[in-house]
């Protein structure tokens, strides 16, 4: 494997004052979230407006309406709709979602449609995909999707070492064609481990800059 020494370091942070102390720490781009202690949901307009105008790194927005799973009822994905809309009316580098279905798979059809919409912004997928059954799969599915240019994944672990085999997998078979986010307690301390580790281009977590 090609040792990389270059890769993105993804700061996962709540409102302005995370996000501007993100970039002054070193983060190389932002995901802005609201409630991280619900893993995330969409921030209101006005807080996405304010680090949008306040910050010089790209910015990429979760667009999760509710907490508690990755399965939404048809007014949550309208309301998914809005949000990516509003996003790429602000001109925000990109946004990040994720959705399953009943039978624990991602819902492509549903995917294909916001990725859709939300062109020409960067798409992530969230790890809603380490809730499926099999991610390999999906991940395969995923990569025929043009317009998908990211997932962000633990490899089903809790961190990412108990992901990391997962996680090789992922790397390896999205090779060139999408970027892979390693995350699972990714930090400042153990950054150089990870990716000794890993060698994957992107990584993202609360404290990869360290503490906001």
């Amino acid at each position: 494997m090609s040792n990389k020494t270059k890769y993105i370091k993804e700061a996962c942070v709540e409102g302005i004052k995370q996000a501007q102390n993100a970039e002054k720490q070193g983060a190389d781009r932002i995901e802005l979230c609201a409630r991280l202690d619900l893993d995330g949901l969409t921030p209101d307009m006005e807080t996405i407006s304010s680090v949008f105008q306040k910050c010089n790194i790209p910015i990429r927005v979760i667009i999760r309406p509710v907490g508690g799973g990755f399965i939404y009822s048809s007014a949550e994905f309208e309301e998914m709709k809005q949000s990516i809309i509003a996003c790429k009316e602000l001109g925000v580098e990109g946004v990040v979602f994720g959705i399953t279905t009943k039978e624990n798979t991602l819902d492509i059809s549903k995917t294909k449609e916001l990725v859709q919409l939300a062109h020409p912004l960067k798409v992530t997928i969230h790890k809603a995909i380490d809730s499926v059954e099999k991610p390999l799969e999906d991940l395969d599915r995923l990569l025929e999707i043009e317009g998908v240019d990211a997932v962000l994944t633990s490899g089903k672990g809790q961190t990412w070492k108990d992901g990391e085999n997962l996680l090789l997998q992922m790397i390896s078979r999205a090779g060139d064609k999408m970027e892979i986010i390693a995350c699972g307690k990714v930090t400042n301390d153990n950054m150089e481990t990870v990716h000794e580790s890993l060698q994957s281009s992107a990584y993202h977590g609360k404290l990869i800059v360290g503490q906001l």
